[in-house]
């Protein structure tokens, strides 16, 4: 067995240490404007233009793009007249807001929201709850909505969690055919990323985002296309409220976010009215069912412990949980990518 010496384990750790200071700088280089101002300007600019620019000091924000360059969210380029920096192909990608790929609400979402809460990751695994109190003064009871502090901070979750399905949204809809079920509702469906994936991979379908009354104002307002007229919206608290007949229902990251009771109260509910023959769609990221792995998924874990009051599960816990509500036949789709599907059938 190699020693700890032999594995360079001291370097290991020492990323590990600083990989706050990794996703802050991307977060701040976003938040400024960097990736914007350089995918419009169409040729590489120095670091005073850029901080000239962007309203910045020069010196702070050199660093910011050396940081950059080392983290390949950006190129330098050397030359007689100085240094230059332009954005990579990822950073044109990703990272400036224009892309139609761009996943910069969901790092502003990130930096403004999730970082705040994990400086009291200490006193959630001590506490075993969330610490929306702590980081921001406010009892997660009341919360704007569900869990946003404000219609701001909703609508840039809202366009953060669209992008995400921007990614990952079409290999989850996909990774079953879905096309007999006609008739579907997608609970806690926000902005509709995931509604306008499955009416595109199946036009015969019509799709209604079930959610809070401010939820589905907002994504009326602002997500939704008036001329859409497959996604409609039944605004309500599905927790709750009565849950109408449906051929299949979405749930997608909706069950990490509760305890077990909560889940198995939901998932009972929907088998009542499920058509027979209907079923359900659980798109969550999965444990290893040794837990081992994945680390995304494992730390995605701990947030939920931070954000919400559920956590993420193996395949196998979620279809116990499925066949304990009375769905008979159960079956997961690893897609590949972050999330992945499970079809229960009533």
């Amino acid at each position: 067995m190699d020693s700890a010496e032999d594995l360079n384990y001291p370097q290991i750790l020492f990323q590990y240490n600083h990989g706050f200071f990794f996703s802050k700088t991307m977060f701040t280089a976003c938040e400024l404007g960097v990736f914007d101002l350089l995918l419009e300007s169409e040729e590489p600019l120095s670091s005073d233009v850029i901080a000239g620019r962007l309203g910045t000091s020069t010196t702070g924000m050199e660093r910011l793009l050396d940081t950059c360059v080392g983290l390949k969210l950006l190129r330098v380029e050397l030359n007689s007249e100085g240094v230059f920096y332009r954005n990579t192909e990822v950073s044109n990608l990703y990272l400036a807001k224009a892309s139609p790929k761009s996943l910069y609400h969901n790092m502003m979402y990130y930096s403004k929201t999730v970082y705040l809460c994990w400086h009291y990751l200490t006193d959630a695994v001590r506490e075993g709850k969330n610490q929306y109190e702590r980081a921001f003064g406010i009892s997660s009871k009341d919360l704007f909505g569900a869990v946003y502090r404000s219609e701001e901070e909703m609508i840039k979750f809202m366009y953060g969690l669209n992008e995400i399905w921007s990614i990952c949204g079409r290999d989850v809809i996909a990774a079953f055919d879905l096309s007999p079920f006609t008739h579907i509702y997608d609970l806690g469906g926000c902005a509709g990323g995931l509604a306008q994936e499955c009416i595109s991979l199946y036009p015969n379908s019509t799709v209604t985002i079930y959610d809070l009354p401010k939820v589905a104002q907002v994504a009326k307002e602002h997500f939704i296309p008036p001329e859409e007229h497959r996604i409609m919206f039944h605004e309500g608290d599905f927790f709750k409220d009565p849950v109408p007949e449906a051929d299949l229902y979405i749930l997608a990251r909706i069950l990490h976010d509760w305890p077990d009771d909560k889940c198995m109260h939901l998932l009972e509910k929907i088998h009542k009215v499920c058509k027979p023959g209907g079923g359900v769609l659980v798109v969550e990221t999965l444990l290893n069912e040794d837990k081992s792995g994945p680390l995304d998924t494992q730390v995605y874990s701990l947030n939920m412990l931070v954000q919400a009051e559920g956590k993420e599960k193996t395949s196998s816990e979620y279809s116990n949980l499925l066949r304990a509500a009375g769905f008979k036949e159960v079956q997961v789709k690893k897609t590949g990518k972050l999330y992945d599907a499970i079809l229960g059938r009533k």
